[in-house]
């Protein structure tokens, strides 16, 4: 089957590897000049390294990352963690997205990504589908996997007016940056007032990543740096997370990322006759539950098990759309509630009540 992947990000690679293991000829189109990660870490849970480990990554994937012990703090550094609630239900993997980029792109096999390839759109059949590039050229094949994020082409085509919505008011800062004095294990997420959270955890050996968000974040004066430390400071009590302001004082200009945060909205459909949707141009939500990525992996895996599955792609692609948009009802559920939490304690309760019922509900492809 010829397969044409719109997004050579994080999924959308993921896609391309894991449908080569059932037989796909694979192109995906990517419309930066070159195979970059947007981002600075991300978090994957188990549910994504299963993925990982079949495509036959998993282990070289595990030695780029840092394992985390996730732990919440209130503003005085009082940790905390829900009761009833086991240790794997607070572990994951956090990977610099860089090398994580260059891994699944060796995997894919970079003869088989296609550069400053925009899509604009696509005109689809019963017999196949052609995607439509920016440079006036048209691409024929049997499947299109939307996986070009929350400014989907793909998904402006197959739902016209889901355009992306901004989550006013949050902004969310981040970097990596060289590890210092601070805390070898990190603090992962510090909530504090004025609805800021934030900390830092290893990303690799010998770096640091660190991150602070707020909602309804109001004016931004100063520097990105400036504008950081500020929410950073609401973290802070009694010398608690010195190190973190130090950290975001060290960071050049340059190196942080400011992002205001865009959400898709619920859609009427994630498929059609040969075009399928996947990760946050299917779903982009807000980072702050830290799993958008292992459930845009997840995606690939319900995909590739409906493909393998059914002999129609329609009817494959039903079947992954029945199983997906139903698990985001209760995702963006989830999402609601960890974003409500009026303290570190209610946020440490209501996050791990999300993380479990992510592992536990996890499909098995």
């Amino acid at each position: 089957m010829r397969t044409v992947i719109a997004g050579g990000g994080l999924v959308g690679l993921t896609a391309a590897a894991s449908l080569r293991l059932i037989g796909h000829e694979v192109t995906v189109l990517e419309q930066a000049p070159a195979v970059r990660a947007v981002g600075a870490g991300i978090g994957l849970w188990p549910n994504a390294l299963r993925e990982f480990d079949r495509i036959g990554v998993g282990e070289r994937l595990r030695a780029l990352g840092a394992p985390i012990e996730t732990w919440f703090y209130d503003p005085a550094g009082r940790p905390l963690r829900a009761a009833g609630y086991d240790a794997d239900d607070h572990r994951f993997l956090l990977v610099p997205r860089p090398a994580l980029s260059d891994l699944l792109a060796d995997r894919v096999g970079r003869r088989n990504i296609r550069q400053d390839a925009r899509v604009t759109g696509f005109t689809e059949t019963d017999r196949e589908v052609v995607v439509h590039l920016a440079d006036g050229t048209d691409l024929p094949a049997d499947l299109l996997i939307g996986a070009d994020g929350v400014y989907s082409r793909v998904r402006a085509a197959l739902v016209p007016g889901s355009d992306a919505v901004e989550h006013a008011g949050h902004i969310a800062w981040r970097a990596i940056v060289p590890a210092g004095r601070e805390r070898p294990r990190g603090t992962v997420v510090t909530v504090g007032p004025a609805r800021t959270r934030g900390g830092y955890a290893p990303v690799a050996p010998g770096r640091t990543m660190w991150m602070v968000n707020q909602f309804d974040a109001g004016r931004l004066d100063g520097s990105k740096r400036d504008r950081a430390l500020a929410r950073a400071g609401h973290l802070a009590e009694a010398g608690w997370h010195d190190e973190l302001l130090e950290m975001i004082a060290a960071t050049p200009e340059e190196a942080i990322l400011e992002n205001r945060i865009m959400l898709v909205p619920e859609l009427s459909r994630w498929t059609g006759r040969r075009v399928a949707l996947v990760g946050d141009a299917a779903h982009g939500l807000s980072p702050h539950i830290a799993a958008g990525g292992t459930l845009g992996v997840e995606d690939v895996g319900v995909l590739r098990s409906a493909l393998s599955a059914e002999r129609d792609p329609a009817t494959a692609l039903a079947r992954y759309e029945d199983v997906r948009a139903a698990r985001f009802v209760r995702v963006r559920e989830h999402s609601a509630a960890v974003e409500k939490a009026a303290d570190a304690a209610e946020f440490a309760e209501r996050y791990a009540a999300f993380s479990h019922w992510m592992l536990t509900t996890a499909p098995q492809t």
